[in-house]
């Protein structure tokens, strides 16, 4: 709905996703972004779980998880394989356009560090070639994870202000803000979004599940899951919910508010080791609640 109608106008189109990208965040750069920009404001909804292996592949793909599967079944890695659950985005973004009846030139580019996106930038020229580029920035995802590692990071994304200003500081002098500033000049269009937020999480709940089950503190799937039905959102059909289901008896169940999943054995140890940090998967407005900002170069009015 916001992509085709410019690339069937034949705009060229630059499509960045910030990998964890909060509402809020956007917020807080939104003025930055203006200096280049006019911009429209909108918003979508992460599927479940608000997790990258889900959400992003749907995204480029433009199928739930349980049809990538049945469609493109090498393309879907299942959690318990120790192969990469994203490595595939191209390819999915490649078949999307495809099935869109779009043969045209499109550039993916995945930006773990600074080094790539001023080399990215240093190629615009050749990319403004391109009628699309897709682009993932995965500063803040690193960001948040490294919270959970590190005492430093977490001081300094101490609550949700801290961690609102951070994302500003980093914006700032990241070279994403150049990159926008270089995309301004060129007259192209712009959008920003992400596949999902995160949660600063508080409350550990007890669960029991086999050595199959997933590690995310978020959400667990599998089929031996012993849980309070009571304090999570369960999903006992997961193809109902365009979700794969590795056995005939996998279910899902999903973390809500700011809750996150914790084993019996060594709760107290691992509690203080994952509480108050931010972690995604589950169902909170922070994880679901997407922007989705369009972005019109100031000089193109």
């Amino acid at each position: 709905e916001c992509v085709l109608p410019i690339i069937e106008n034949d705009e060229k189109l630059y499509f960045i996703l910030i990998d964890n990208f909060r509402l809020d965040q956007w917020e807080m750069v939104k003025d930055i972004v203006s200096e280049h920009f006019d911009f429209n404001e909108d918003l979508y909804f992460s599927i479940l779980p608000t997790a990258t292996p889900y959400s992003r592949n749907a995204l480029f793909s433009g199928l739930m998880p349980a049809q990538i599967l049945k469609d493109y079944p090498n393309l879907w890695v299942y959690e318990s394989d120790s192969r990469g659950k994203n490595d595939h985005e191209e390819e999915l973004i490649n078949l999307l356009l495809m099935r869109w009846g779009k043969d045209i030139p499109f550039s993916y580019h995945k930006l773990n560090t600074n080094s790539e996106a001023e080399r990215v930038i240093d190629r615009l020229k050749e990319l403004d070639k391109n009628l699309l580029n897709v682009m993932v920035f995965n500063f803040i995802d690193m960001l948040s994870h490294a919270g959970t590692e590190s005492k430093a990071i977490r001081e300094l994304a101490s609550d949700d202000s801290a961690y609102r200003s951070l994302t500003r500081t980093w914006f700032t002098h990241s070279p994403i803000n150049k990159l926008l500033k270089k995309i301004a000049e060129g007259g192209s269009r712009i959008i920003l979004t992400s596949d999902h937020g995160s949660i600063r999480v508080k409350r550990g709940l007890k669960i029991k599940g086999d050595s199959e089950t997933n590690s995310n503190l978020r959400y667990k799937l599998g089929r031996s899951l012993a849980y309070d039905p009571k304090m999570v959102f369960d999903i006992i059909n997961p193809n109902n919910y365009g979700l794969p289901s590795p056995n005939i008896s996998t279910r899902y169940i999903f973390a809500q508010n700011r809750d996150f999943f914790l084993y019996q054995n060594n709760y107290n140890h691992f509690l203080n080791i994952f509480e108050d940090t931010y972690q995604h998967g589950g169902i909170s407005m922070e994880e679901m609640m997407v922007p989705l900002i369009t972005l019109t170069p100031k000089k193109n009015k």
